[in-house]
């Protein structure tokens, strides 16, 4: 299978990164797509996959970064040529944030004037997402793939759900973590991992500078405790991803960032201390991710 990085960057509109999203690739071409950022839909042309050609999206929680380009990818498809529905799953209020998307939201009318052309007429399933909302275990099976999911530690639970995934399939392994801190489900769902994506958002003293911030969240996994998490689990390779804009050199970057980063400490040479930080507990093949990364098992 073939796994292609389409957005590795965080929540800011960071011009080296995409937001959150994750494109898998079986060798018979069937394409599952884990998060839906914004950039998403751009990336996959680039990588020269048809966004129609994509029927499968999991939302593992509902952060602007890791959903928002999911009308974009939709009406796109359906510009494409989608033929019948996607399947969307995703956690409490997934929905909600796709009915208020489309023929019922923000879109009602865009929908409504490009329907008025014959060759979307015919098409208006594409428009229309089947979704599912999840809840921890065996989420998704068919004859290609197992999906189990677990709860992870990012947004509080009276809001909503944040998952971790294990996909499994042509007998391999991959562990996807969502954003999340540190925490037994993902040592589980990543147990024997051929591979593990995992977020990394902050190296340790920017995750330190936004608690004292109290500016977002700060329920992030850093270098130190990712390699733990790898080591524990005993994955034979690793992609850190998910990156806060701490490599950043954009002034406008930095500008947005000052009340929640410490900016004089932003740059690229901070994925070299994200990079010895991992290594402090994890020796196994080490990826630090970029946009368009292709990995094949």
């Amino acid at each position: 299978m073939r796994i292609t990085m389409l957005g590795t960057g965080a929540a800011l509109p960071d011009p080296d990164r995409a937001q959150s999203s994750i494109l898998v690739t079986l060798d018979n071409g069937r394409n599952f797509l884990f998060d839906c950022g914004e950039g998403s839909t751009r990336q996959m042309v680039r990588a020269n996959i048809n966004p129609a050609d994509v029927p499968w999206v999991f939302l593992s929680h509902l952060h602007y970064d890791h959903v928002c380009g999911l009308p974009f990818f939709v009406l796109s498809s359906w510009v494409f040529n989608r033929e019948g529905r996607l399947a969307v799953f995703g956690p409490r209020g997934t929905q909600d944030f796709v009915d208020h998307s489309f023929e019922k939201g923000a879109f009602k009318l865009d929908i409504q004037a490009r329907a008025s052309y014959a060759v979307r007429q015919k098409n208006m399933q594409a428009i229309r997402p089947e979704v599912t909302e999840v809840a921890p275990g065996l989420m998704y099976q068919d004859e290609d793939v197992k999906v189990h999911i677990d709860l992870v530690d990012h947004i509080p639970t009276e809001i909503t759900d944040c998952f971790g995934i294990r996909f499994e399939a042509e007998g391999k392994v991959i562990a996807f973590s969502g954003d999340t801190a540190p925490c037994e489900s993902m040592v589980r769902l990543a147990q024997d991992a051929d591979l593990l994506i995992h977020e990394c958002t902050f190296p340790e003293s920017f995750l330190a500078h936004r608690a004292k911030s109290g500016v977002g969240t700060y329920a992030h996994t850093s270098p130190l405790q990712l390699g733990q998490i790898a080591s524990r689990a005993g994955v034979k390779s690793l992609v850190a991803t998910h990156f806060g804009h701490f490599d950043s050199t954009s002034p406008v970057i930095k500008r947005a960032a000052g009340n929640h980063l410490p900016i004089d400490l932003m740059g690229p040479d901070r994925l070299d201390e994200v990079a010895s930080d991992i290594r402090q507990h994890y020796s196994g093949e080490l990826r630090l991710a970029h946009d368009l990364m292709r990995i094949d098992l």
